[in-house]
């Protein structure tokens, strides 16, 4: 017989995944271990397995999966076939429909894109920053910044500059994170620069002192002069996504962590294995947190379903907690699908988003 975490393995779907489609009654272990409830799956259960992940990698509905499964075992290939194009015939609909939302909004941001009041991109622009607050604010959020060739206005960080406040903002839609610096001499209207991955590297290099540093902004040429010392790039002439309305959160609960202790917990922890990052297939593991009654935080055991867990890549959240540079943070959960906050006790304007993973079981 096979155990849960061999029948993941080969038959391409994860173990939360199998825990799903048993209690749901689509595939069902052969036998369960009734002291340690682990589950083990007969050997010809693996063509099943197997069946159902092409299935649910093709969006199929869990009450179309029962039919073609139960179809599937008695042979009933007139049953399948028909299941399945339905479901084809579906998804071309609803590709069709897709393609012509499609091809309004692509006329709506043409539209936009030659409508000056839309864009907040300066032409020119100076102002001093304390090279310490620069520093503190890149490091709170590079960790955050895209990667992906697709979207390349992610693969930056944006500075946004209005009255005497620089905040750096970076997502890469899994994740966002936002910090702020202190600036002094500008005084134009709120404008906005994306400053692409190498230079802001560049920047932080020479940030290494107390001392306060100059930006400045020319078209898309931006500089930071410190001393007798200069970096200077194109910036990446994308606009980016307006941060500001991705900010407002449900109400959650809050519990103040030891970082290093909460660290520990999660690399020490239970995890869910074997789910897969959309943006590059790669593998990672979920950590499940839930906020308990005494206002800590716990990650929960591989069996906890209670509803007010939330679910997100533990590595990302590790990275976070980094970021955060501080021996406390916050961490607050609302619903299993609002973004999970991480946030600095001392400073209400850094902090860091990350989008949950839906369980599924």
């Amino acid at each position: 017989m096979r155990s849960i975490g061999e029948m993941a393995r080969d038959g391409g779907l994860s173990v939360s995944a199998l825990r799903f489609y048993d209690r749901a009654g689509v595939l069902v272990p052969a036998w369960v271990d009734p002291v340690s409830g682990y589950r083990w799956y007969e050997p010809e259960q693996l063509e099943e397995a197997r069946l159902l992940a092409r299935l649910r990698r093709a969006g199929t509905p869990l009450a179309d999966i029962r039919l073609v499964l139960a179809a599937w075992a008695g042979a009933d290939t007139d049953l399948v076939r028909g299941l399945l194009q339905a479901h084809l015939r579906r998804l071309e609909l609803g590709l069709s429909d897709a393609r012509s939302e499609f091809s309004t909004l692509r006329a709506q941001l043409d539209r936009r894109e030659t409508d000056p009041m839309t864009s907040l991109h300066t032409v020119t622009a100076r102002l001093s920053v304390p090279a310490q607050e620069l520093a503190a604010a890149l490091d709170a959020v590079r960790f955050a910044a895209g990667t992906d060739a697709e979207l390349p206005m992610l693969g930056g960080i944006l500075f946004d500059i209005e009255g005497e406040d620089l905040h750096l903002v970076a997502t890469d839609r899994y994740r966002m994170a936002v910090a702020r610096a202190q600036t002094a001499g500008f005084g134009g209207p709120r404008s906005q620069v994306v400053v692409p991955l190498p230079l802001t590297d560049a920047m932080r290099a020479l940030l290494t002192g107390k001392e306060t540093v100059h930006i400045a902004v020319d078209g898309d040429r931006v500089t930071l002069e410190t001393g007798d010392r200069q970096t200077s790039g194109r910036s990446l002439g994308h606009e980016f996504p307006d941060y500001r309305r991705l900010v407002h959160l449900p109400a959650g609960r809050q519990a103040t962590v030891g970082t290093a202790a909460f660290r520990e917990a999660l690399k020490t922890g239970p995890v869910r294995a074997n789910e897969t990052r959309e943006q590059d297939g790669e593998p990672y593991d979920l950590s499940v947190l839930r906020v308990t009654e005494n206002g800590s935080v716990i990650v929960c055991d591989d069996g906890d379903d209670d509803s007010n867990n939330v679910a997100v890549n533990r590595e990302f959240l590790l990275h976070a907690l980094t970021a955060g540079a501080r021996d406390e943070l916050i961490l607050e959960l609302a619903a299993p699908t609002a973004p999970v906050a991480i946030r600095r006790p001392d400073d209400e304007g850094a902090f860091s988003l990350l989008m949950p993973v839906r369980l599924e079981n």
